[in-house]
């Protein structure tokens, strides 16, 4: 099993790009989102790795974090959830996204995912609510993936810029995974947990770990 590849990138494609590794050329395809991310032509990169095996077919598929490879895995367990559908989910949503429309039960947001239907997005949901729980919970025991995954020193051009950083998605899945924890440790179920800290995450993205703890009771308060 490959599970992360690290090298050079050769080239970028629509869906797909090409890392050499040790001069052996690796196609792996890739989500929009992820594709964004990544540096230009000839820098260094890594990307966690997921292997699709079939009679006639072996494909690689690339993800900037284990936590994303991670729903990758869960998505695809779906009944009618290839690995086509599964990148258009994670491309349009984010790995946080993902989690958050499962614990909501928000099929909505999932359908906007190019080629998936209402019918199959709703099917998601109710099927992995239940396990949506562990899998954001991954967010705060995976390494960042910015520093390992990205180096800022180009292999080729050294006139080229530095990539920039990919952002704070891992500080902020960190903190969705802490709040569950604390959550969970204060008697609360792992539903009712994921969706008060997914309603706290979508009311204020950038939230910290005690913010959305905070915003969490409140919403799992008793309303009298």
């Amino acid at each position: 099993m490959i599970g992360r590849l690290a090298g050079r990138l050769d080239y970028r494609g629509a869906d797909h790009v090409l890392i050499d590794v040790g001069g052996v050329g690796y196609v792996v395809y890739v989500s929009e989102r992820t594709l964004a991310a990544l540096p230009a032509p000839g820098e260094a990169v890594a990307l966690y790795t997921d292997l699709l095996v079939r009679e006639d077919l072996l494909q690689l598929f690339g993800f900037t974090s284990p936590l994303e490879k991670e729903w990758h895995r869960l998505l695809m367990s779906v009944q009618g959830i290839g690995a086509k559908a599964s990148m258009a989910i994670l491309g349009t949503l984010g790995a946080e996204g993902v989690g958050r429309a499962i614990a909501l039960g928000d099929a909505a947001s999932v359908k906007a995912a190019p080629g998936v239907g209402p019918k199959i997005a709703q099917r998601l949901v109710n099927e992995l609510k239940d396990k949506a729980p562990a899998v954001m919970a991954m967010g705060g025991t995976v390494p960042a993936p910015a520093a390992p995954l990205v180096e800022q020193t180009p292999l080729r051009d050294p006139g080229a810029a530095a990539p920039s950083p990919s952002g704070s998605g891992a500080g902020v899945a960190a903190a969705q995974a802490e709040a569950l924890s604390a959550l969970s440790n204060l008697g609360y179920g792992p539903g009712e947990a994921a969706q008060a800290v997914a309603e706290a995450a979508g009311t204020d993205p950038a939230a910290d770990t005690a913010a959305l703890i905070r915003a969490a009771l409140q919403l799992l308060a008793p309303k009298g």
